[in-house]
C-alpha cells in the first residue's frame, strides 16, 4: 500500500465509516504548500451538542449556542486554537490555554501537557489531544500529543508526544479523541494518522465536514497558515 492509499484509508475508516471519533486534531500542508491546522467537535448529548465555533482576533473558541441549557460548560467551553509569534497551537481542552502561557514563559510544549492530565469524565476518561506546530527559520517542526487514562488504574495519565517528518504538501498527521463509539467510549490508540488534506483549505473543511458523522458532527475548523507566513485565516463549519 503506497503512503496515498494508506491516507486514503484512514480517511475512509476512521472518519468517514466510524459513527464517532469524538474530537480530532489533524496538522498538515495543502497540495499549495499551506499549512493547515483542522479541529473539530463531536457530540451525543444535548450538553455537547448545544455549542459552536467563534473566532476572534485570530482565537479559535467554543461557545454555547444556548446559554440557557448549558450545564457544565468546564469540558466544553474552551480556546482551542492560539498563537504566539512563529507558533500555532490547537487542542481539545483548555490545556490550549496552559500550552500558550507556558511557551509565554519560556517553557515547552511538553512541560506544559506535562503538568495536565486527561479529561475527569469517569466512566470515558476522554484523552486530551494537542498539536503545535512551531517555525524555527525556515524550518518547520510539527507536534501531536496525546494525554490518556493509564489501562490498568485510569486516576493515572499516560502521555504521549509525536514529532512526524514534515508531510509531503496534501497531507497531514491526525488524533482523535476516540476510535469509535461505545459505552464507555473506547480511547484513540496508536500513532497518528497519517491523513489526505487534498484542494483549497475550503476544499478540506467540507471534505472532513462531509466525513463526519452527521448526527454528531457539531463543528469543525480549518486555519490556514500562507506560505509566506505574513497571514492567516480561520473557515469554520457550524452544525447549530
Amino acid at each position: 500500500m503506497t503512503f496515498s492509499e494508506k491516507a486514503s484509508a484512514n480517511f475512509q475508516k476512521h472518519l468517514n465509516e466510524n459513527p464517532y471519533p469524538g474530537r480530532g486534531v489533524v496538522i498538515g500542508k495543502s497540495e499549495g504548500g499551506s499549512w493547515l491546522l483542522i479541529y473539530w467537535i463531536m457530540g451525543r448529548s444535548t450538553n455537547s451538542r448545544n455549542r459552536r465555533f467563534a473566532e476572534k482576533n485570530g482565537i479559535l473558541r467554543t461557545e454555547p449556542v444556548d446559554y440557557s441549557k448549558v450545564t457544565d460548560p468546564s469540558l466544553i467551553i474552551y480556546e482551542a486554537m492560539m498563537d504566539l509569534p512563529g507558533i500555532h497551537i490547537v487542542s481539545n481542552g483548555d490545556q490550549t490555554k496552559t500550552i500558550y502561557e507556558a511557551i509565554q514563559n519560556r517553557r515547552s510544549f511538553q512541560d506544559a501537557l506535562s503538568t495536565r492530565d486527561r479529561e475527569p469524565d469517569s466512566p470515558n476518561f476522554t484523552p486530551r489531544i494537542s498539536g503545535i506546530l512551531e517555525y524555527k527559520g525556515s524550518e518547520a517542526k510539527m507536534t501531536l500529543s496525546v494525554l490518556k487514562a493509564n489501562e490498568i488504574n485510569p486516576e493515572y495519565t499516560n502521555r504521549y508526544y509525536y514529532e512526524p517528518v514534515i508531510p509531503e504538501n496534501g497531507y497531514g498527521y491526525g488524533v482523535t479523541t476516540y476510535s469509535g463509539d461505545g459505552d464507555p467510549l473506547p480511547s484513540f490508540s496508536g500513532d497518528p494518522l497519517l491523513l489526505p488534506v487534498k484542494g483549497s483549505a475550503e476544499e478540506v473543511l467540507n471534505s472532513y465536514w462531509e466525513a463526519l458523522n452527521s448526527e454528531n458532527r457539531v463543528s469543525l475548523a480549518v486555519k490556514e497558515i500562507l506560505p509566506d507566513r505574513k497571514e492567516n485565516r480561520i473557515l469554520i463549519q457550524n452544525q447549530y
